[in-house]
This record gives C-alpha cells, sequence and structure tokens, in this order.
C-alpha cells in the first residue's frame, strides 16, 4: 500500500475518531487527483474489522455540485461500524454538517467486477438484489469541506459517517418510475421536505450504474450482499440532538432513526 496514502489515511481517520477538524490534509499527503484521493480512502479499509458493507454516492446533483465546488459525483464507502438498523439511536456526537440525506439504496445478488466495456444500466440492474429506503447522516473531517476540492473529499470517504438501512421494498420496483417517484423527509415534525428519484443523477438506477463503472475504472469490484446509497433525493434538512427523523418512499416502504443527545 502507498505510504503516502496510508499516511494522510491515518490522519483522516484520527480527525474521524476524535471529531476534530482540519484545514486540509498536509501539503506532503495531500491527495492531488481523484485516483490519489481514492488511494487514500481504500487505506481507511484497515481501521475496519469487517467486510465492506457497502457504497456512496456523493454529489449526485448540480446544486450539491455546485455547494462543495466539484464537477461531478464521486464514490465513498460504507463502514459495517458505521451503520445502523431502522429505528435506532445514531450517535449526533461532533457532526458539524447537522444534516440528513433520504436515499434509494440497492443490494447487490452478484459481482460486478472490473471490466474493460462499460456496464449498461441493464447490466447492473441485473445484478441488483433489493431496494431499501435509506438515511445518511454524512459529516466532514474538514473545517470547510466546500473548499478542499474532490481529491481530498474522496480522501475523506465522500464525507460518510454514519448509515441507516431501511428495510427492503415489498413492491415490485423494478416497473415503477423511479425517476418520479415521491420521496417525503421530515425532522422533528418542523421540517418536511419533498423530492424524487430524478434528483439522483437523473434517476437512481443511472447513479448506481455510475457507481458499478467507477468502481470497474478503479479496478474494484462491486460485491455481491454490498450496498450501495445513490445520493439524496431531498434538500438535505437540519437535524439536532434528539430528532426523530423519518424517511418515507410511499409504496417503497419509511426508514425511521432518532439522534442521540
Amino acid at each position: 500500500m502507498d505510504p503516502v496514502a496510508t499516511a494522510a489515511a491515518d490522519i483522516v481517520w484520527e480527525h474521524w475518531r476524535d471529531g476534530r477538524r482540519m484545514p486540509a490534509l498536509p501539503e506532503a499527503v495531500r491527495p492531488l487527483t481523484r485516483a490519489d484521493g481514492y488511494a487514500v480512502q481504500a487505506a481507511l479499509t484497515r481501521y475496519s474489522a469487517h467486510p465492506l458493507f457497502g457504497w456512496k454516492i456523493a454529489a449526485t446533483s448540480v446544486a450539491g455540485q455546485r455547494h462543495i465546488n466539484v464537477d461531478g459525483p464521486f464514490a465513498g464507502r460504507l463502514f459495517r461500524e458505521r451503520v445502523y438498523p431502522p429505528g435506532a439511536e445514531v450517535p449526533f456526537g461532533a457532526n458539524r454538517m447537522r444534516v440528513i440525506e433520504a436515499e434509494f439504496a440497492f443490494r447487490m445478488a452478484a459481482d460486478l467486477p472490473p471490466r474493460r466495456e462499460a456496464y449498461t444500466v441493464d447490466d447492473v440492474l441485473d445484478a441488483v438484489a433489493t431496494l431499501h429506503p435509506a438515511i445518511e447522516i454524512p459529516d466532514s473531517r474538514y473545517e470547510d469541506f466546500t473548499r478542499v476540492g474532490a481529491a481530498q473529499l474522496i480522501a475523506d470517504d465522500a464525507c460518510a459517517h454514519y448509515f441507516v438501512l431501511g428495510p427492503a421494498a415489498t413492491a415490485d420496483w423494478r416497473r415503477l418510475d423511479l425517476v418520479e417517484h415521491a420521496v417525503t423527509a421530515s425532522v422533528a415534525d418542523r421540517d418536511v421536505r419533498t423530492g424524487k428519484g430524478g434528483h439522483v443523477l437523473g434517476d437512481p438506477r443511472l447513479a448506481l450504474t455510475w457507481l458499478a463503472n467507477e468502481l470497474s475504472g478503479l479496478g474494484v469490484t462491486l460485491r455481491a450482499g454490498e450496498v450501495v446509497t445513490t445520493g439524496t433525493c431531498i434538500v438535505p434538512p437540519p437535524i439536532a440532538p434528539g430528532d426523530h427523523v423519518r424517511a418515507d418512499f410511499g409504496t417503497l416502504g419509511a426508514v425511521d432513526l432518532r439522534m442521540g443527545a
């Protein structure tokens, strides 16, 4: 493993573990390209005692990309230690982003290994087992994550923090129009926001396909059993300690959590 990427990952992890922030990674280990950022992210896996739970996609809307000053989406890893069941109390801790995101998530049924030709939407959907409603609680280890650029955000595990996966949808989601499918998120009944699947790279299925091809280009297999959460369908609402949060995907189900004190 690249010692520079490993050293950068050590710094990211220490800040994540301790709830601290930094202006940026030190210049000596700072990633300059997306590939450099993914190398740092890969080195973070040394700190997990479990197989990877799955993947997230950040910056899946033009508004989100503008907010953090990047020109496209990027992937992050979901670590099993930071995944909670539906209805759980999730630690609030030192989170400074203080928002939640309502997302379509897919669990894979088959491996999608790296290959020369791009995966099509049909290729990827054939490898999917189930669709789930999900809530992501992002955070960053930077003092101002809007200024550090894509390479450092990727190294920061694409602002991953906590994740709650809802139950598998029982409706036949493959026959639904996910582009127009409505999603509603509420925080403590004081802030209700609506969105739709089309806010996620135009279609959550397109986002999932993007992720499969992004990993393929990195030489990484998207594995059976892994979960991919495809990005927020709503403008993320703010949260506070003690808040009850619910994301309602209509016929596809709902997922709840409570923020810790």
